[in-house]
């Protein structure tokens, strides 16, 4: 596999709603599972935003350098078997992550079963 066709990098969001680029994630490998963090924020009035909405031990901290992507697991064509948070409404679903091209990622939030979720395309920053 060359470094072209892994997952690992860092990668531009875009909201599946709005079609609006939101920010940067760095996707890395750390003991043998996937995660990715939060590295950059486009809005600056949301740079320096908490997640009020999150659980656990993310509640009240910097949305900036959050880990949102957590324990995915490499299962072929894809990763799996993680959770995703949505900082916005402090949820967490399911993720899977399929690299849909050598600069696009297809990441997926879903609850149950991947037919009942949402998909964004993230693009890879060179």
């Amino acid at each position: 596999m060359s470094f072209s066709q892994t997952v690992f990098g860092k990668w531009k969001t875009i909201d599946d709603e709005t079609g609006k680029e939101k920010g940067i994630v760095d996707i890395f490998e750390h003991k043998g599972k996937v995660y990715g963090k939060i590295i950059e924020i486009f809005e600056a009035d949301k740079k320096h935003l908490k997640c009020e909405k999150c659980e656990g031990e993310a509640k009240s901290k910097p949305i900036l350098g959050m880990v949102i992507i957590k324990g995915l697991k490499n299962k072929g064509d894809f990763y799996d078997g993680g959770k995703i948070v949505d900082p916005k409404n402090g949820k967490s679903y399911h993720c899977k992550i399929t690299l849909e091209a050598k600069d696009k990622l297809v990441v997926r939030g879903y609850i149950g079963i991947p037919l009942f979720g949402r998909s964004q395309t993230w693009i890879r920053i060179k």
